[in-house]
């Protein structure tokens, strides 16, 4: 069994940023001990995506570096028809149910998120979403996700 953490793109976006900064190096802190602890730590392309836009578009290349860094250092996961198709059943059931994340034209980057984790967890994994945003991703259902400083 698998012990698997998704970052979402509020904690990777901490951790790709200035080490001077007292979140950013709280977040850092708690990267390593899930790391020493033996979890899975995974990076989802969707927040990648998220992170690196506003990093490009700020010219922060110091952050970029950063980012690339993680992706060397974790897992990173990639994008797919599956995770997509599940991302659209997501994005249906909420919206159907009268509690969508987004509006109607929008992406909705995080039901990619909760598509991508959906589709990563096998049978036996525990898999949980690293976040800043618990309000929109505990709408998905058969998704964990979890405020990252409560995830040990």
């Amino acid at each position: 069994m698998a012990r698997i953490v998704l970052l979402d793109s509020g904690p990777l976006g901490l951790v790709s940023g200035s080490p001077r900064k007292p979140a950013v190096t709280q977040c850092q802190a708690w990267l390593l001990s899930l790391e020493l602890s033996g979890a899975d730590i995974v990076v989802p392309e969707i927040a990648d995506y998220e992170v690196r836009r506003e990093l490009v578009r700020a010219g922060a290349s110091a952050g970029l570096r950063r980012l690339d860094q993680l992706q060397r250092r974790f897992l990173y996961l990639p994008i797919t028809t599956g995770a997509m198709r599940r991302a659209c059943a997501f994005w249906a059931l909420l919206r159907n149910a009268g509690v969508p994340t987004s509006g109607p034209q929008d992406l909705d980057a995080d039901a990619i998120l909760a598509g991508q984790a959906a589709a990563a967890a096998g049978p036996s994994d525990v898999l949980t979403i690293a976040t800043t945003n618990l309000r929109h991703l505990s709408r998905f259902p058969g998704i964990d996700a979890k405020n990252w400083p409560a995830i040990s």
